[in-house]
């Protein structure tokens, strides 16, 4: 089947990032059948470093689609950056301003139009000493519970080898390993018949995070942890 087409801008920047990203790391994608070719999907991943993004979007591009971040709008003001980003129709998040809703309008409207929408619940890279998924906002279960779209959780590791944002540690050689792992759609039917509240939203967010640490577990060869990582601890 045919790519779906992102225009100049997407162009523009797959020719920077899949040299980039071979360059800096081998790649192994596991569960690449879940990602739908045609349709709306809601891609729910962690977050461990600023690169992240960056192989996310190769990797959601090899899929034959275009992906669509929910990105903070500070970097929409960065040269040639924020050209690409406003090109390439990605979607800005306004926390903390009266614009904040209108971030998850436009994630709800991609999602309306078939596109790929993918969304980092915890909001920023994990502070999370061993890189494990901290407590998630909940905008990510208003728009899971909205849409009658695939909800996919995906892990992926191997970015904070590369660089080390908190440490400061930018590594590219010798060449790390990057391993995304794409899980089955999560059946939310039980819980969009239910009235959405505040308890709901953040079980949903809860299941659909656990979903994703539970991929990131198998990845590592390691036991995940109970709960999530508090920002306030």
């Amino acid at each position: 089947m045919a790519k779906e087409k992102g225009g100049f801008w997407v162009g523009f920047a797959a020719a920077i990032f899949y040299p980039a990203t071979a360059l800096m790391a081998r790649r192994r994608i596991e569960g690449a059948e879940h990602v739908p070719k045609t349709g709306g999907a809601l891609v729910v991943m962690n977050h461990v470093s600023h690169l992240d993004p960056v192989y996310d979007a190769v990797f959601t591009h090899k899929q034959g689609r275009v992906p669509h971040f929910l990105a903070k709008h500070s970097l929409w003001n960065v040269p040639v950056l924020g050209a690409v980003l406003k090109g390439a129709r990605q979607i800005p998040v306004y926390r903390g301003t009266a614009d904040a809703q209108q971030s998850l309008r436009a994630a709800h409207d991609a999602l309306e139009q078939g596109l790929i929408v993918i969304i980092y619940p915890e909001g920023t890279i994990t502070r999370d000493p061993d890189g494990w998924p901290m407590t998630s906002r909940t905008g990510v279960a208003r728009l899971a519970l909205e849409h009658d779209v695939p909800v996919l959780p995906v892990a992926r590791w191997g970015t904070r080898d590369v660089y080390d944002h908190y440490r400061k540690k930018f590594r590219p050689l010798p060449r790390k390993a990057v391993v995304t792992k794409v899980g089955p759609p999560i059946d939310l039917s039980a819980y969009r018949s239910q009235p959405q509240s505040i308890a709901l939203l953040r079980e949903v967010t809860d299941v659909l995070m656990n979903e994703v640490k539970g991929l990131l577990a198998d990845i590592r060869e390691e036991q995940a942890p109970d709960g999530f990582y508090s920002k306030k601890a």
